[in-house]
């Protein structure tokens, strides 16, 4: 779940007075809580099962595009001046027909990204719900998403409450949810990319790997008091 449960970002936290950042905070993992829950694999199933009968109807409408231009081509030389342009008219409407019924399921807010919210956001909801309840009895005025949008680079295991979100949503056991070991905390340094001459600058800009990545604790979510 790519959103931040009552979310701050980190530097603003850092720049409160004493008073306020004596207050206590916290973090979880929505994806890894997510992935423990069998609705949400349920509805990850479902989805892809949909998004391929989509885009076997989209298959479908090209190919017969193709059948519709190979076949005039064959039979252009034939073709009078009036029904060479029905024939194309007749090819342009369905090409227009198979872009607009792709872009209605495959677009922006199409059939496919409604159908998502449809099976997700129930399980997100619920989510959400157990982790405000877990913030209020851990009395925590700001819990972040650790899947989320926001940056991560050190995360101390003494404030991870995923254990109890899972918990509270019935999910945590002994064989499933193994608490994360005690000890130091250490921190993921950033890898250093390779310089461009090693590879000759070959490697499209979109392809080229970030410069930075995100830190993540390597310990395993765990139970904390």
């Amino acid at each position: 779940m790519r959103r931040l449960l009552f979310a701050l970002p980190l530097l603003w936290l850092a720049l409160l007075p004493g008073r306020a950042r004596a207050q206590k905070f916290g973090y979880v993992d929505t994806e890894f809580i997510m992935s423990k829950m069998p609705a949400y694999g349920q509805a990850q199933q479902e989805l892809n099962t949909a998004s391929q009968n989509w885009q076997k109807e989209v298959e479908a409408q090209k190919k017969d595009l193709d059948r519709l231009h190979r076949t005039y081509q064959a039979e252009e030389v034939l073709l009078t001046e009036t029904m060479k342009k029905k024939r194309q008219d007749e090819i342009l409407k369905k090409e227009q027909d198979a872009k607009a019924y792709q872009n209605k399921v495959f677009g922006y807010e199409g059939l496919l990204f409604k159908k998502r919210q449809e099976l997700t956001k129930p399980i997100q909801d619920k989510v959400f719900e157990a982790v405000e309840k877990v913030a209020k009895k851990k009395q925590l005025a700001i819990v972040f998403d650790k899947a989320g949008d926001l940056t991560m680079l050190y995360t101390n295991p003494a404030h991870d409450y995923t254990e109890f979100v899972l918990e509270e949503l019935g999910l945590a056991s002994e064989d499933r949810n193994q608490p994360g070991p005690k000890g130091a905390v250490k921190t993921v340094a950033t890898p250093q990319t390779p310089a461009d001459s090693e590879f000759g600058d070959e490697t499209p800009a979109a392809t080229k790997p970030a410069p930075t990545t995100k830190g993540r604790s390597t310990a395993k979510p765990g139970t904390r008091n």
